[in-house]
């Protein structure tokens, strides 16, 4: 049987994706474990038992100048500004994306100036937002929607361009408008694509929100990872990170199960 023909069953699927987890988390343990033998004071690769250390007093127990459980703090301010970043993108986007993949004159106008404006690097524009917004959460979250928005625009506008010329036509045949074939031909057919495309912007939202935190904040995982570093507390930043990681798993995770559930018909479309 040739490797392309072979497909695992379930079981197997489930021990071929932790296999990389597993081989991860042993390379770790050999590491740390020949630089702590080394030098016992070493914080580059910190033990287990020294990060269950940190998260215990950040997570379990309030902090002695604040009082606040600290790893729940900074997530609720950043997974907050980030769910209302992404919200403020997706809503410009669909909307956006659906007029200029729909109507040739706004592509036409408006498609190129969208296309260029999305090669700008966001992080070059954080300064200005600074400057313009201040330092408070309206920079932080335009920063996001602005990292994010434009790309989810040029791919649901694509999209839509991708959605089959017939099927326009015999709505306009049976007498729909423009506003009725973009709310019953075209948004029904967008919508499961529009959240396979969040999903892919997940990530960029999180690299943008970081970047904000660590330069202008007083809460946020990012704030809270770059104020550590200063003190190479590398066994509070590896559990942070690897805590932003499950947020944005769980997030695509989310995304997934609701684009199952709310599109059946596009899950079954795409499994066979």
């Amino acid at each position: 049987m040739r490797a392309i023909n072979y497909r695992p069953d379930r079981t197997w699927r489930l021990a071929l994706a932790f296999l990389p987890f597993v081989l991860l988390v042993i390379a770790y343990l050999v590491g740390s474990g020949i630089r702590l033998a080394e030098n016992p004071n070493d914080k580059l690769l910190p033990s287990f038992a020294k990060m269950g250390e940190a998260i215990d007093d950040y997570a379990l127990k309030p902090d002695a100048r604040t009082g606040k459980y600290l790893l729940w703090d900074d997530t609720a301010a950043s997974v907050t500004r980030l769910v209302t970043g992404l919200a403020i993108s997706t809503i410009i986007a669909l909307v956006l994306g659906i007029v200029l993949g729909l109507l040739p004159v706004a592509g036409a106008t408006f498609g190129p100036v969208v296309a260029v404006l999305s090669m700008v690097p966001p992080l070059a524009l954080l300064p200005i937002l600074f400057i313009v917004m201040g330092l408070g959460e309206a920079s932080k979250i335009t920063l996001i929607v602005v990292g994010t928005s434009l790309k989810l625009i040029r791919d649901i506008a694509l999209r839509v361009g991708d959605i089959p010329r017939e099927q326009l036509i015999k709505a306009q045949t049976l007498g729909a408008s423009s506003m009725q074939i973009a709310l019953r031909v075209i948004l029904p057919q967008t919508l499961p694509r529009l959240i396979d495309s969040v999903r892919f912007e997940i990530g960029p939202a999180w690299l943008f929100l970081i970047a904000a935190e660590a330069i202008a904040a007083d809460a946020g995982l990012g704030y809270r990872i770059f104020l550590v570093r200063r003190y190479l507390s590398m066994d509070v930043i590896l559990p942070y990170v690897a805590w932003i990681t499950l947020l944005a798993f769980l997030m695509d995770l989310g995304l997934r199960i609701l684009q199952r559930k709310a599109f059946p018909w596009f899950a079954q479309a795409r499994s066979s």
